[in-house]
C-alpha cells in the first residue's frame, strides 16, 4: 500500500495503472525477476506484483486516500495527500468494517480471481450545493480560476491521462520556455507522439505572440503541442496556430476545457432525471 502512495505522489498525484505498478515496484526495490512472477500461471500472464498491487489500490480507495476514474486513471484524494504511509492493518480492518456494515461480504484474505480494481467499494463523493442562478459553465470557470496555478497543472495532467496519454510529467519550469508538462500520446497502440503543453489560468485572451512564444520552446522538443486556457483565443492567435510553414498548435479554451472536464467526470456530476443536472464539486478543484 505504502508504495502505491509513495508512486503517486512521485507522479504528480495521478497515474495509470501502468505508471503506478512500474513506480510502486521501483520503489519497493523489487528485482526483474520478482516482478515476473506469475500470480496463476494456468490463468492468465498476470504478475503476483500486479495482482498484489490491484488488490492494495481497492483497499486504499475504500480508506478514502485515492480515488479512480471510469478510464483507469486513479488519484491522490485530499486526505490522501496529507499522508507519507498508512497502517496496512487498519486500512485493511477498516475496509472490512466497512464492508459488514453495509451487509456485503467481507474480503477474504486471499480474494477470488474477479478483477480486484471493480471490487465494490463504500466511500462516496458527496458534492457541494451549487447556486441556481449561476451556469455551471461559469461556476466551474470561476472555481478554475480560484485554483492556485500548480494544482491549474496537475489538473491538465491529471485531464491528459483521462484522455490517453501516458508519461505525463507537470515541469512547470519558468526557464523552460513556458513549458508547463510533457506527455506521450498513443494512436491505436502503435504510434506516438511527444506532447508539450502549456496552462494559462486567467479570464483573458491568448494572443499570436503567446502562440509564436510556445511554439519556439516545442521546435525539438516535441511533435505536438497543447495550449490549455480558461480564457480565449484571438482570431490572430488561432491563425498563428495553424499558420502554413510552421508546427501546428492545438488549441483548448475554456468552454472546450469545461466541456472536456464534464465528458470525463472530473470534479463534475452529471445527472439525468427528465432534464440534465450538472454539479460542480468545489472542493474536488481545491484539493486536486
Amino acid at each position: 500500500m505504502n508504495p502505491i502512495l509513495l508512486a503517486l505522489k512521485s507522479l504528480g498525484g495521478s497515474g495509470t495503472i501502468e505508471e503506478i505498478n512500474n513506480k510502486a515496484s521501483e520503489i519497493a526495490g523489487l528485482s526483474d525477476e520478482q516482478i515476473e512472477v506469475l500470480h496463476n500461471p494456468e490463468k492468465g500472464g498476470q504478475t503476483k506484483v500486479e495482482y498484489r498491487l490491484a488488490w492494495a489500490r481497492t483497499y486504499l480507495k475504500n480508506y478514502g486516500v485515492i480515488e479512480n476514474s471510469s478510464r483507469g486513471v486513479w488519484a491522490l484524494t485530499a486526505e490522501g495527500r496529507k499522508l507519507d504511509s498508512v497502517d496496512s492493518k487498519k486500512v485493511r480492518q477498516f475496509t472490512q468494517e466497512q464492508l459488514k456494515k453495509a451487509k456485503i461480504r467481507s474480503v477474504k484474505d486471499e480474494p477470488d480471481e474477479a478483477n480486484p480494481d471493480n471490487a465494490l467499494t463504500v466511500i462516496k463523493d458527496v458534492p457541494d450545493e451549487t447556486e441556481p442562478d449561476i451556469s455551471w459553465r461559469e461556476e466551474l470557470l470561476d472555481t478554475l480560476l480560484k485554483m492556485e496555478p500548480s494544482a491549474f497543472e496537475r489538473l491538465a495532467q491529471r485531464l491528459l491521462r483521462e484522455s490517453g496519454f501516458t508519461q505525463v510529467e507537470v515541469t512547470g519550469q519558468s526557464s523552460d520556455g513556458g513549458i508547463d508538462g510533457k506527455g506521450i500520446m498513443r494512436l491505436g497502440g502503435l504510434l506516438s507522439f511527444h506532447v508539450i503543453f502549456q496552462c494559462k489560468r486567467y479570464q483573458g485572451s491568448v494572443t499570436a505572440s503567446q502562440v509564436r512564444d510556445f511554439r519556439g520552446a516545442m521546435v525539438g522538443r516535441a511533435d505536438k503541442a497543447l495550449l490549455i486556457t480558461t480564457g480565449n483565443y484571438t482570431k490572430d492567435a488561432m491563425k498563428e496556430a495553424t499558420r502554413d510553414g510552421a508546427p501546428a498548435i492545438d488549441l483548448i479554451d475554456g468552454n472546450q476545457l469545461v466541456d472536456k472536464l464534464k465528458e470525463l467526470g472530473l470534479g463534475v456530476k452529471t445527472e439525468k432525471v427528465e432534464v440534465e443536472e450538472i454539479t460542480i464539486n468545489h472542493n474536488w478543484f481545491m484539493n486536486i
